[in-house]
């Protein structure tokens, strides 16, 4: 059964369209790759699963609740913790501060973050503006945990960090899927890591989407054709 289902999905900056019939679904554990060189949609439809821009047509359906109905807080409150893209960590407000601001009671508390991320424990009291750029993506995806989401929605998460700081992140997402069960959406482009967690990939071409499948099934041709500069 479906956790999360888009269903021709067209969507709209201004009068420019940016969605064009978008449809896939997403199982409860299931862990998809949204894939697709930049500027083709990966991020809008990110933002309209999470209500940060009108869906035009189409249907959006998140545990059988009619998301195009709902406002960005309450589909959050459904279970959708989004990391976004850029971190937007509380600059002024330390790291024990940022994880609580939106925690809602659940498995995910400040010590289980703490295990995931051992880092944060050690910057506890330390502003997140302080924060090299790692500690604030982990700090980033520790605080959509603290919401205990049934969907976890990571936009790029691991760009712009140094190799090793890379490595953390795709294990900490391991960990996440091998000892939660808990259903993930990644936007990334790092195929080899993506191809270690993924279950499926949707592939987006100007928009559209113009593949789908088991992840194993992507082959090189697809790669270069859709995914690759």
């Amino acid at each position: 059964m479906s956790l999360l289902s888009l269903s021709s999905l067209s969507a709209f900056y201004g009068a420019s369209q940016a969605l064009f019939d978008v449809s896939f679904d997403l199982a409860e554990g299931e862990v998809l790759a949204l894939l697709g060189r930049n500027g083709m949609g990966k991020s809008t439809t990110i933002k309209s699963i999470c209500r940060m821009m009108p869906v035009a047509s189409g249907q959006l359906v998140f545990d059988d609740h009619d998301l195009n109905r709902l406002p960005s807080h309450k589909a959050a409150r459904l279970g959708i913790g989004l990391v976004p893209e850029g971190r937007r960590c509380f600059p002024n407000l330390n790291v024990y501060e940022n994880l609580t601001a939106a925690a809602r009671p659940g498995h995910w508390d400040f010590a289980r973050v703490s295990k995931l991320f051992p880092r944060l424990a050690e910057r506890r009291n330390q502003r997140a503006a302080t924060l090299s750029g790692g500690e604030q993506q982990m700090l980033a995806i520790g605080r959509a945990l603290m919401t205990n989401p049934r969907l976890l929605i990571l936009d790029e998460a691991t760009e712009g960090l140094a190799p090793i700081v890379r490595q953390e992140i795709w294990a900490a997402i391991r960990t996440l899927k091998e000892e939660t069960g808990m259903a993930i959406l990644l936007v990334d482009k790092s195929l080899f890591e993506l191809s270690q967690i993924a279950d499926r990939a949707v592939i987006l071409q100007r928009g559209a989407d113009v593949w789908s499948g088991n992840f194993g099934d992507l082959t090189e041709e697809l790669s270069s054709r859709y995914i690759g500069v």
